[in-house]
This record gives structure tokens, sequence and C-alpha cells, in this order.
């Protein structure tokens, strides 16, 4: 179980967020949804750790992997190493089968320069689900893609966490990206931002199921 309790971020005096207080089951995937510079990733950077300048307190797991906006590799290794360096317990025989599995292994000795940004955005969900994260934490990882390219991309996460698993917590624009991947969504509103709806999950739906 995840527990957010954000009584309060800033950033000198300007308040950011306020009472966010939500709990993620163990397996259960939650988008947050909410206007352009409300604050979503703010509170990712939080709940993942890397920021910790706030008041209140997270409860997370100690494997998270987190999924940015853009693909964070290191541009002078090469495909093949931006898994193995994160990862360096996988080999490259394991790291192989993560770039066949997201479709790129035969770029495996490219380097990211080299690759469109679909191919970029696939070996970075290759890189986090590589290590099988108890909790992942995605960033509106389809931004700036094509239709064709964010509908592949989606399709792609669906089968990965229906695979290996993983708590998820999601950041997007899209109604339909939210719909589609989550079982619960919250809503980010004012100024400073708090969860001002959040929606019930589909009866359909299991946790941890796209």
């Amino acid at each position: 179980m995840i527990k957010i309790d954000v009584r309060r971020k800033a950033f000198g005096q300007t308040e950011i967020l306020r009472d966010i207080r939500f709990e993620v089951a163990d397996g259960e995937t939650v988008a947050i949804l909410g206007a352009s510079g409300i604050g979503k990733s703010t509170l990712l950077r939080l709940v993942a750790g890397i920021d910790e300048a706030f008041e209140g307190e997270i409860v997370r797991p100690p494997s998270i992997a987190m999924v940015f906006q853009e693909p964070v590799l290191l541009p002078w290794r090469s495909v093949l190493q931006n898994l193995t360096l994160v990862h360096p317990t996988l080999g490259d025989r394991a790291a192989l089968g993560a770039l066949d599995r997201i479709g790129i292994a035969d770029k495996a000795g490219f380097f990211p320069g080299q690759l469109s940004l679909g191919q970029q955005r696939r070996l970075a969900l290759a890189r986090a689900f590589a290590g099988r994260p108890a909790l992942l934490v995605m960033d509106e990882p389809y931004v700036s893609l094509d239709p064709q390219t964010a509908e592949e991309m989606l399709a792609l996460t669906e089968a990965l966490i229906g695979e290996t698993g993983p708590t998820v917590i999601l950041v997007t624009h899209s109604e339909a990206e939210a719909k589609r991947l989550a079982r619960r969504t919250l809503r980010l509103a004012g100024r400073p931002a708090t969860i001002v709806d959040a929606a019930n999950p589909s009866p359909g739906k299991r946790e941890g199921m796209a």
C-alpha cells in the first residue's frame, strides 16, 4: 500500500500543493489529471522521492522506477548500455530480451540520437520495467507523439503492466489515456492544487490490470 499525505509543497513563497491525501493499493493503476502547470509533475516527483522538500509524509516501496516526459537517456551510451548500466545485474542476454519485447532489439548497438522519438520512449519504458519495480511512476510518457505511435505505446504499456504487475501512478492530460490504463482517476485543481475529484473504479476493471 502506497500512502500519500502532502500537506504543503511550495517553491519559495509560492504554494503549489496543499492537503493531497490518497492511497494506492498494491497492483493498482491510478491516473492523475489536471491542467498544465497545476502541479501534477511536482506531485510525482514527491511520490518518487526525487524531491523531499515538502510538509507531510509519503509511504512508498523501496523499488521505484520513473518514466519522465522526456526519455532521459544517456546519449553517449548505446541502446543496450542504457539498460545494462541502470540494471547491472540484468546482463546482455536479458537486456536484449527486454529490447526484443519492445520491438527495438535490432537497434541495440545504436545511440539514442539515432532513434526516433517513439523508439526512445520505448527504450525508456524498457528501462523502467526491466527492474520489475514495485512502484512505477509515469509523467505524461506519450506527450508529443503522433496518434499512431501513441496508440502503439499505450498498447505496449498495457501489456507490460499486465506482465509485471507494478503499482502505477500515471500523470496525463488525456481523459482517454486515464480511462484506458487506470482503475481510478484523481483530478487536481485550484491554487494551490488539491484533489477535487476522485472517480470511482470501473466495476469491470480489476486492480493492476490495464
